[in-house]
């Protein structure tokens, strides 16, 4: 089924005519998108304002999909085979995992957006607002700039003027956050010679560097010894799991979760460089309701 709904299909389905579609959506009564003079309408947040809406006696919820949404971390993703949990993913950065993870189409998202007090949670809870999703610490990870080898002359944000670097996705916190930097060093986009395309993940983004497509790139310290790499570490993020609590307890998210406690997963990170799991497991957030 298409992600979007057209205005006939909008009315199709709630058996209304398309003037009340239209009336509905100019009104702010419903979710929709404006996008090229069109208005389409997202069959997630549609079925979600339906079922709000509804009366009578509640029946369980359907099943959330074994699919792990957000940002790309090279450790949790070896982890997630590595466990034998059966959890998909798909990694299109934390804004879009946490859109996923409204919308019920994931049940967990991964994530590290940096918050003027901390990290996750204050975005977490204007997305969901109190619902039942809980927000576990994986690990403390060295994020900076990842040379190319042989690039030399580049300390930091400063020093990117006119120089190839490959960026990643809108939806990327690590994007945000290279725009925010750029711009509290006097520069922008357009400063820089940047390649056409973006990573879509942060192997993507060490892999390019390393075949010497750019100079530098906003990555992880984790990959730079794996690619040989030159890092600049400029800070410390917090990699958190959003996932929803009736998923938490499911065997899929219990063996990853028992894995990442495991002297494998240790072993592994220590072997990667650019973590601390002193925090793993810590829960920062709760949501309250059911």
């Amino acid at each position: 089924m298409a992600e979007f709904l057209t205005t006939r299909e909008l009315a199709d389905l709630l058996r209304i005519g398309e003037r009340k579609a239209y009336d509905l959506a100019s009104s702010g009564e419903i979710p929709c998108v404006r996008a090229m003079g069109k208005l389409l309408f997202p069959r997630a947040e549609i079925l979600a304002w339906l079922n709000a809406s509804r009366s009578g006696p509640q029946v369980a919820e359907p099943p959330l999909p074994p699919i792990v949404a957000g940002s790309h971390d090279p450790l949790l993703d070896w982890a997630l085979r590595e466990s034998g949990s059966g959890l998909a993913t798909y990694y299109d950065g934390s804004f879009d995992g946490l859109d996923r993870l409204k919308t019920r189409s994931a049940q967990a998202a991964a994530l590290h957006i940096h918050e003027e007090d901390g990290f996750n949670v204050a975005t977490l809870h204007q997305m969901v607002g109190e619902a039942p999703i809980v927000l576990v610490e994986i690990a403390r990870r060295q994020r900076g700039l990842l040379l190319a080898p042989g690039t030399a002359g580049i300390s930091g944000f400063a020093d990117l003027r006119g120089r190839r670097v490959i960026l990643r996705q809108d939806s990327a916190a690590s994007q945000r956050l290279f725009d925010e930097q750029l711009e509290a060093h006097g520069l922008n986009r357009d400063d820089l010679r940047a390649l056409p395309g973006c990573a879509r993940t942060e192997e993507e983004l060490a892999i390019a560097l390393h075949d010497g497509k750019a100079e530098a790139g906003f990555g992880l310290g984790a990959l730079a010894g794996i690619y040989g790499l030159d890092f600049v570490p400029l800070l410390e993020e917090r990699f958190d799991l959003a996932i929803w609590r009736r998923a938490y307890f499911d065997p899929p998210m219990q063996r990853l979760m028992a894995f990442l406690h495991s002297a494998p997963f240790t072993a592994r990170a220590a072997e990667l460089g650019g973590y601390d799991l002193s925090g793993l497991g810590t829960v920062h957030h709760n949501g309250a309701s059911g």
